[in-house]
């Protein structure tokens, strides 16, 4: 009996131990359910299925840890390849590769006691790259009404910019405007400067840049003035729902009589402001509702201050 009591106290130990390591596992419908979810590949479904099982087995908190870590270290790693690739792929495209833009067009025509007929037209294009950004912009808006022009403008611009931190860059401008009802043939406009990215989320995003500016008008009259300005301009993108974004783009130029630093007292000073409510169709496809106002401090004779445009187009994304 001196002999059989230990050997029953092993035997009773090795079974504790047994059934605590049992005990210990994790149940095989949380692991299955856990399993299941790592094979969406979906972070916020994992990150959701690992919290409910931790309240609910809290004694298999490490082994729950164990599987979530190793879930994260395979997106960490297919996302730094993914990553990898799409910068080689960047820095091997070729000068017309990587475009995204929209292109937006509206007209109408009426007949009666008055005979209107007008088109407008916009393409925007833009090109990221690891470090560089270029924006092309081109709008048209012509208009006749009882068969004479009554409005005719057109725009073109090119903005590169350079990312010299997460949130500051430096840009350059170069645009060219035509309004004959306005009362000028061609402006041209050069610019740089500084830039800054204010706000940088995926559902709003705000910049501010501003720098020197060298602007030339020609009038229609055959008269030509050149003035050194300052450029300040701010671009505004909030995505209110999934299928409704609104923007607002502005650029105001102060123009000085032939020095960049008397802006107060500036000959001219242009403000072009543009407001748009855009709501999604289809993934490429969207209706979009703008407003423009153009301001002219010092307009031509025949132009008048303030000019503004209500435009209702269809916007084609790709």
């Amino acid at each position: 009996m001196t002999i059989a009591k230990p050997t029953l106290c092993a035997a009773m130990f090795i079974l504790a131990l047994q059934s605590t390591a049992a005990e210990a596992a994790l149940p095989d419908p949380v692991r299955a359910m856990i399993e299941a979810a790592i094979a969406t590949g979906d972070k916020a479904k994992v990150a959701t299925v690992v919290e409910i099982a931790k309240q609910t087995n809290p004694g298999d908190v490490a082994e729950i840890d164990s599987l979530d870590s190793a879930f994260r270290q395979q997106v960490a790693s297919r996302e730094a390849a993914e990553r990898a690739r799409k910068e080689q792929e960047i820095r091997t495209a070729g000068l017309l590769d990587n475009w995204h833009g929209k292109g937006q067009v509206g007209a109408f025509q009426s007949s009666g006691n008055s005979h209107d007929v007008g088109v407008s037209l916009a393409l925007n294009l833009d090109r990221k790259g690891i470090d560089w950004q270029h924006k092309l912009t081109a709008t048209v808006d012509y208009q006749r009404s009882n068969g004479r022009t009554s409005r005719e403008r057109y725009l073109f611009a090119y903005e590169p910019r350079v990312r010299v931190s997460p949130d500051l860059f430096t840009f350059g401008l170069a645009q060219y405007e035509r309004d004959t009802i306005q009362g000028f043939a061609s402006r041209y406009s050069l610019s740089g400067g500084l830039g800054y990215n204010v706000i940088s989320s995926p559902d709003l995003k705000l910049s501010a840049k501003a720098g020197p500016v060298f602007r030339r008008t020609e009038l229609v009259d055959g008269d030509a003035e050149n003035h050194l300005g300052g450029l300040a301009g701010f671009d505004l993108d909030w995505k209110i729902n999934p299928r409704l974004t609104f923007t607002q783009n502005a650029n105001m130029v102060a123009e000085t009589g032939g020095s960049a630093t008397l802006i107060v007292d500036s000959d001219n000073t242009t403000l072009a402001l543009n407001s748009g409510l855009e709501a999604k169709i289809s993934d490429r496809l969207s209706t979009r509702l703008s407003y423009a106002l153009n301001y002219d401090s010092n307009p031509p004779p025949q132009g008048v201050s303030i000019d503004t445009m209500t435009r209702f187009t269809m916007v084609y994304g790709f």
